[in-house]
């Protein structure tokens, strides 16, 4: 069971990661309704010296959702405890973080769709009452035994909130969607991470790798550190414009931010399958991808830009991802 207890006492390599992150709601960019939200929420339970609601946080992956955990832990004062649903594989796992808590500690748990249902029963006591009931003895001998827990406050993250069971989220009192990115939002991620590295970038570069992101801050941050090791190798450290587009070429990143499996999706479904319709298990087996890491990490940006759509029957290439390939839309 992975467990981590974010207080400071890092390693080397994830202090540098969590430098990356900005540690207040203020300097966070992007996400302007849930932040605006959260801090009214924060603010209103320090003023009652309560713990916070419990929060669920879902949405398309590398959009910030630890990001905010971390910083909604930073904004309370309290101590960030992080694990993940593959992780607690036993009851006995989940109720061993549940009894280590302190006083307004915040428990993130990421990929909360993934907790087993036999755990989700272990939650509902603990969100609800701040109580762990536990079993003990066997046959005839067996009583149940009712812990009294520490106020806490549970943030769940996932990207598939419809995969989560109603009883477990209906017990979370704030749940917020987290939204691709804009451009200029992206932009600004690429300018504050590159000064964090202590990178000179320009203005054009940065505009590049923020069309080139998928809407998303970890993808931005992931491009520019490649971008940088091309500056480095093959310029003078500069991040130029053209330094910048040569770069992400070749990385085959596309002008809208599409890779190489986006391509293997979309052509696949266009030369073997006519456009479609085509049934998400049936691509992941022509191009050799698990089924969920096509619907949670590349369906979700080629639905936004209009490039598929889903039908009862299947998936369906658009037109705009023909003409993006300078292809004739078929009649």
């Amino acid at each position: 069971m992975e467990e981590r207890i974010v207080t400071g006492q890092e390693t080397s390599e994830d202090s540098f990661e969590f430098s990356l992150r900005p540690t207040v709601l203020s300097q966070y960019i992007g996400q302007e309704k849930v932040k605006e939200n959260l801090r009214i929420f924060i603010e209103a339970a320090k003023m009652r010296s309560e713990t916070l609601d419990h929060v669920l946080l879902y949405g398309p992956p590398g959009l910030g959702k630890t990001t905010l955990a971390a910083i909604i832990a930073n904004e309370m004062g309290v101590n960030l405890r992080t694990t993940s649903g593959p992780a607690i594989e036993r009851q006995g796992d989940l109720a061993a973080i549940l009894t280590s808590l302190e006083p307004g500690d915040v428990l993130f748990i990421d990929e909360i769709h993934r907790l087993h249902r036999s755990i989700e029963e272990v939650l509902y006591p603990a969100m609800e009452d701040f109580c762990l009931d536990i079993v003990i003895g066997q046959g005839e001998t067996v009583r149940s035994l009712r812990l009294d827990l520490p106020p806490f406050t549970l943030i769940g993250a996932t990207t598939r909130a419809g995969f989560l069971s109603a009883p477990l989220r209906d017990r979370f009192g704030v749940m917020s969607r987290l939204e691709f990115y804009s451009e200029k939002e992206l932009k600004m991620i690429v300018t504050r991470t590159a000064e964090l590295f202590e990178a000179e970038i320009e203005e054009r570069a940065a505009l590049e790798l923020a069309k080139r992101a998928r809407g998303t801050p970890r993808i931005a941050n992931r491009l520019l550190r490649r971008v940088r090791d091309f500056a480095q190798v093959e310029g003078d450290g500069t991040i130029t414009y053209n330094v910048a587009k040569s770069s992400l070429d070749k990385l085959q990143v596309d002008s809208l931010g599409l890779d190489q499996i986006d391509h293997k999706i979309l052509k696949g479904m266009i030369t073997r399958f006519r456009g479609g319709p085509v049934g998400l298990d049936t691509i992941a087996s022509s191009i050799s991808e698990e089924p969920q890491t096509i619907e949670d990490v590349y369906e979700p940006y080629l639905l936004q830009i209009g490039f598929i759509q889903r039908t009862p029957r299947g998936r369906v290439v658009t037109p705009l991802a023909y003409r993006h390939f300078n292809l004739e839309v078929p009649e």
